[in-house]
Order: C-alpha cells, then structure tokens, then sequence
C-alpha cells in the first residue's frame, strides 16, 4: 500500500470521514447514504461480494490490525483512501465497535427500472413497507438461495442496502436483481399485471387459500406480495392483487414473521418448479 492510500486518523473533524460519521442513527444514516449516493459494506466477506458485483468503494476504514486481512480487497483499488485509527478513535467516530475488522463506504449503484428488471422474470417477491432491515436482509437470502429472478421494494419498505440488511442477507442483495418501485399498490401492480405477472398476495384473509392449494407451477409467471410487519397488507393491496394465499399453520399459531413466511413460499413456488 502506498503512503498516499494510508491516512492515519488523528483527529475526527476531517470531512473526509464524514461518509462514517453517526453510523448508529438509523434513521439519519437511512436518509444521509441515500442523498449521499452511498452504502456501508462491513467485513471481509460482505465486502469482497460487493466488489465482485462491480460495486466500487469510495474508502476503507479500520484499525492497523487489520490491515494485511483487508489488503486482498483494498489493494484492488490503489487509489482508494484507507482511514487506520486506534479502535477507541474509530468507536467514537462511528457509534459502534468495528469487530468485523473493516467498514468500506462503496458507492451505491443506479437502480434498474422495473420493466427492465422485469424482462425475464418469472418469480418475483415484491417486499411491502418492509421495516426491519433484519427481516428486508433475510428475505434477500431466502430470495437468492431458493431461485426468486428479482425483487421489487415499494417506496416506503427499508433500505436493502442499510448495513444491517446486507449483513443478515450476507451480501446476496448484490447477487439479486431489485429495484424500488415509484408507486404503490395501484400502479406498481397495474405494472406487474402489463408485464404478465400474476400477482400473488400473503394474507390472512376469508378469501386466502392454503399455499399447498395454490397452483404455482411453471405455466405461471408469479409475483409474490409480502406485507409489512405488524398489520400485513394494505387494503388496497389487497383489493388489487390476483389471489391471497396463506400458508396452513397448526399449533395455535396464525401466522409466521415475514421473513419465514417469504423462505417457505418461495420454497413452494420452487418445488412446484422442479416437478414440471
């Protein structure tokens, strides 16, 4: 690494560590990286699935002890600061204790449009006001692991690039295609039904049939709606989609978290898959 790429962090009013500041503030970070054109990737395996997706950083940060872990991934990019400071120094700058060795601000890429992220696609999960970015990052994996082709978010569902949801995704919101939809419910299902999707909604509802009923084999091209937790679905939602389909519990039990109902849907329209 070169003297120039090295900046040793002595004091925290440099705004050249501005990307890293109040890094705990949800709510701010969840507005400041988006106007920022940013993202925070954390650890050795979420960066380095980051880059691989092309993603480009626009610093690292960490402490000398993990420097020659970290130097596969920044001596990619010679011209990329790394910030090294004690670790009480990068605490108080960043909110939290870096035990994940590293933190790189990478630059947040454009979002595809919804008729190009739709072209080809023929299982889609649309994630509805989502607002844990715990349970947004869980269905990203279960997304990418159980062959869901894209994910649509509505405008009001958290970031899938907020730290915490890359980190529970385990970086596989670089790996599947998504994209925030502009308008919902009216529009954005208007959009599915002309891009000859059949829009499916999770929903504990009179008219919901059981998930083992429900035709989702390879004939179909799907859309597979998931609401917000707490209240579900909006009623409009409700009143637009195709089908509500509920998945059968026992036990007492009416319902699984969002995140669990979104991996055993998505398991079902995949064995239905299999089995043409």
């Amino acid at each position: 690494m070169s003297e120039a790429q090295l900046r040793r962090i002595t004091e925290l009013g440099d705004p050249a560590l501005d990307d890293y500041l109040r890094m705990t503030d949800v709510k701010l970070r969840s507005r400041v990286e988006v106007e920022r054109g940013l993202f925070m990737a954390e650890s050795f395996e979420v960066i380095s699935r980051a880059m691989d997706a092309g993603m480009a950083p626009r610093s690292f940060l960490m402490s000398e002890k993990w420097l020659s872990k970290f130097a596969p991934l920044y001596e990619r990019f010679p011209e990329v600061p790394v910030f090294v400071g004690e670790e009480a120094l990068l605490e108080q700058l960043t909110g939290f204790h870096l035990h994940r060795g590293a933190l790189a601000a990478m630059q947040r890429p454009e979002l595809t449009g919804v008729a190009e992220l739709l072209e080809g696609a023929r299982t889609v999960a649309v994630l509805e006001d989502i607002v844990d970015h715990t349970n947004v990052g869980a269905m990203f994996r279960s997304a990418a692991a159980l062959g869901v082709d894209a994910v649509l978010v509505t405008p009001q569902c958290a970031d899938p690039l907020y730290r915490r949801s890359i980190r529970v995704s385990m970086g596989t919101v670089f790996q599947v295609p998504w994209t925030r939809l502009t308008s919902w419910p009216a529009a954005g299902i208007e959009g599915l039904h002309e891009a000859g999707f059949d829009v499916l909604a999770l929903a504990l509802t009179d008219r919901a049939v059981p998930l083992d009923e429900v035709d989702l084999g390879p004939e179909r091209t799907v859309a597979l709606v998931l609401g917000a937790e707490g209240h579900g679905l909006k009623p409009a939602t409700l009143r637009a989609v195709d089908e509500h389909v509920v998945i059968p519990m026992a036990g007492g039990v009416d319902s699984l978290n969002v995140a669990a109902a979104s991996a055993v849907v998505f398991w079902q329209r995949r064995a239905m898959l299999a089995q043409a």
